[in-house]
């Protein structure tokens, strides 16, 4: 009998960690709850300046989880044509990780030395952030929040509508200048 009540006792400990687990994952972050808007963020450049997402209001957003040790490295090239070309009606913002294989292991000034000498970006980057798990950056959460969709590999995008309240996701495998996305920009 006391066994019993041992063995009942630890699947209910295991039930509430799993629980409180799944919720953390699922609807909170390392430093608190979703935001409402993607306007509520304010986060570092690479240069360490802070960029407040209120200047991007009326503008379409291509956010992008960027890495300089991958296969799909080469989509810089695509963005910052992306950024030339459709400027006016898209805003590209690329966020280096290092979430998938290591392929992101430099510091913030080693990566705008990267972008800059390979693919002379000049679209806007972002410090250097997690995109996944539990130290997942509270933008990305927002964004998986918003459509369900977490991103499958390096150079994941979400484009965000000009008023800030629909996103639709693209798999790594979508590049930049994909009609998928092109489309959506008039």
């Amino acid at each position: 009998m006391r066994y019993k009540k041992i063995f009942i006792v630890s699947l209910i400990a295991i039930a509430t960690f799993g629980l409180v687990s799944f919720l953390s994952d699922n609807f909170m972050d390392a430093q608190g709850p979703v935001a409402n808007s993607i306007y509520d963020f304010k986060i570092n450049s690479l240069e360490g300046k802070e960029i407040d997402f209120t200047k991007y209001k009326g503008h379409k957003l291509l956010i992008v989880n960027t890495a300089s040790k991958c296969g799909k490295t080469p989509q810089y090239a695509d963005l910052e044509k992306l950024h030339e070309q459709y400027g006016n009606k898209i805003i590209v913002l690329g966020f280096p990780a290092n979430n998938f294989l290591w392929q992101e292991p430099g510091s913030n000034e080693e990566i705008a030395a990267f972008c800059e000498r390979n693919y002379g970006v000049k679209f806007q980057m972002f410090e250097k952030i997690s995109v996944k798990g539990k130290s997942q950056h509270p933008l990305y959460h927002w964004l998986q929040a918003k459509t369900g969709e977490k991103p499958d590999w390096n150079f994941a995008k979400y484009l965000v509508n000009e008023d800030g309240t629909q996103v639709t996701f693209f798999k790594s495998s979508v590049k930049p200048m994909d009609s998928k996305i092109i489309s959506k920009l008039d």
